[in-house]
């Protein structure tokens, strides 16, 4: 159940950036609601994932696949460089929150 909340956090948090995103470029109702929601969505299952599992364990999976999650769509939807440099670094997230599940 821990792992299940930890996944919707880190799906909320895109989310979230997403609407971030959106928000920045045209400050608009919906996005506002995209933003405002994903984040407060994010912090939601992160808060109930701690009842399961180590916080620094949850936190540390939920923070890496928020910033692999929110590179990886500026990067698909955004325009952002797709440099080897910066998806040998993405590479090294995964590998790492991957890691810390497997090792908990």
């Amino acid at each position: 159940m821990g792992w299940v909340c930890v996944s919707f956090a880190a799906v909320f948090e895109i989310i979230g950036v997403l609407g971030l995103k959106l928000f920045s470029q045209s400050k608009t109702l919906l996005h506002g609601v995209i933003y405002i929601g994903g984040l407060g969505g994010s912090f939601l299952f992160l808060y109930v994932s701690f009842m399961y599992l180590q916080i620094s364990t949850a936190y540390a999976v939920f923070i890496g696949i928020g910033t692999a999650g929110a590179v990886l769509l500026n990067m698909v939807f955004f325009g952002e460089s797709k440099n080897s440099l910066r998806i040998l670094s993405l590479l090294a997230i995964i590998v790492g929150v991957v890691g810390l599940k497997y090792l908990s």
